[in-house]
């Protein structure tokens, strides 16, 4: 044989390199196992103690992960109870989705199930393959039962025992209505807020003040500026609210928000914490949004919000609004908040206090409404016990010498659009104003 008949072709050389990989990884996988017997009793032992490490139960969260009417909530209500497990710190993997099996392969784990399903598994179970596998398995089982799960419906009643002012009494017979008629409203249509939510995504706008046990709920354009003054004075980083800056309110980085505690941190204060949210009439705090955004210089708003709107909804640009994004009217603002294919993303400003705090998943304890700010504000902090020298701060946050935005200011805003575009707005912010009984506006 001539030696260029002994040359293996590119295909024979493929052939041999894939038959010794497969023949390698075959006796890699029997070593493995044959290792992972030796270990057994170890690895039986060290799974029991941290089956037995769990928690106990949790019911933090009030969902019902879809519309329903009163009949499915009844049938939802009469589900056992499983009981759950949270592991050690899944904090570090932020992106799993509390409700999609897919993405989420165990940010909860159920004790008797993954007993059962290491026994059933043996030997194997902690070859990576196998891991991948059980992983998967228990997920499905678990998401399975977890939205089949009976969720409490039932509101807590406040502790008023720091409340002895009889002067609160209007106050608190009004919250207690707010309450009552948000927890009616979640019973009759259900959770507003799509199944598929990222845990750490619904609790990234909530605040966390730990020694006065609070949880507040920022929505923009809100009195939140001055909501989180008064966090940073509890929480002993200032000693007055009237002397903090609009800058180190907003970027100063000194409160924390619930979605930088682990799982545990999360559900702990969300069970036991006092929880407050404060929300405003949708249309005023839209045109509150647009006045404070578009109509002052801003040098995000008008770069990265102002161009892209001219671009799309003014015909005839000329040059200089879009090199630059300012002068937006409220009318091509309005066209870009109804479009469904908006050139650029929505913003805390304007979202939906349902996007924002999730109130039919999160059974927020205080209900305050911006149109009796200081009442409610100063109730609430007689309810945590705050010191009695304490007061919600009434100064207008930015562009003081502006005429507050109010009904009238609102009515000003709306003649340049048409009775569609009043319409439709509305039905934008619909259920804002249902489960917060606002009454509808004159379109």
């Amino acid at each position: 044989m001539q030696p260029s008949e002994m040359v293996m072709n590119p295909k024979q050389v493929f052939l041999s390199v894939l038959i010794f990989g497969v023949a390698g990884l075959l006796l890699f996988m029997y070593l493995q196992i044959w290792i992972e017997e030796q270990h057994t009793g170890r690895v039986e032992k060290k799974r029991g103690q941290k089956a037995i490490a769990g928690w106990g139960s949790v019911n933090y969260l009030q969902p019902v992960p879809r519309i329903m009417t009163r009949e499915k909530i009844q049938e939802h209500n009469t589900d056992q109870d499983p009981k759950y497990h949270i592991p050690e710190d899944p904090k570090k993997n932020k992106e799993n989705l509390l409700f999609n099996s897919e993405r989420s392969p165990g940010v909860f784990t159920e004790t008797s199930h993954s007993q059962r399903e290491s026994q059933a598994l043996g030997k194997t179970t902690e070859s990576p393959t196998f891991k991948v596998i059980e992983k998967r398995q228990r997920t499905k089982t678990l998401f399975k039962k977890f939205r089949e799960m009976r969720w409490p419906l039932d509101i807590h009643p406040l502790n008023k025992s720091l409340v002895k002012d009889t002067k609160w009494r209007r106050t608190d017979e009004t919250q207690e209505k707010r309450r009552s008629f948000l927890q009616e409203f979640c019973k009759n249509y259900g959770a507003v807020s799509h199944p598929q939510s990222q845990l750490f995504h619904m609790v990234s706008r909530i605040y966390v003040e730990d020694k006065h046990k609070i949880l507040y709920c920022e929505v923009p354009k809100a009195g939140c500026s001055n909501w989180k003054r008064i966090l940073m004075v509890l929480n002993g980083l200032a000693p007055s609210a009237y002397n903090i800056s609009h800058d180190a309110v907003h970027y100063g980085k000194h409160l924390k928000k619930l979605d930088s505690f682990d799982l545990k941190g999360i559900y702990t204060r969300l069970n036991t914490y006092t929880k407050a949210v404060f929300v405003r009439d949708p249309m005023e705090r839209l045109v509150s949004a647009f006045r404070d955004k578009f109509e002052h210089p801003n040098s995000y708003y008008h770069p990265v919000f102002g161009k892209a709107i001219i671009k799309k909804y003014r015909p005839n640009a000329c040059e200089e609004a879009l090199n630059n994004g300012s002068g937006v009217k409220f009318k091509e603002f309005v066209h870009y908040l109804l479009d469904s294919h908006r050139p650029v993303g929505m913003d805390i400003h304007w979202e939906k206090v349902s996007k924002l705090c999730y109130p039919c998943l999160i059974n927020y304890d205080f209900v305050g409404k911006f149109e009796t700010l200081e009442e409610d504000a100063n109730y609430f902090l007689e309810l945590i016990g705050a010191p009695k020298e304490l007061k919600f701060p009434n100064f207008k946050d930015r562009h003081s010498s502006d005429e507050r935005t109010n009904a009238e200011v609102v009515r000003q805003y709306l003649k340049d659009l048409t009775r569609t575009e009043r319409q439709l707005i509305y039905d934008f912010y619909y259920l804002d104003y249902l489960m917060f009984n606002y009454t509808t506006p004159f379109l």
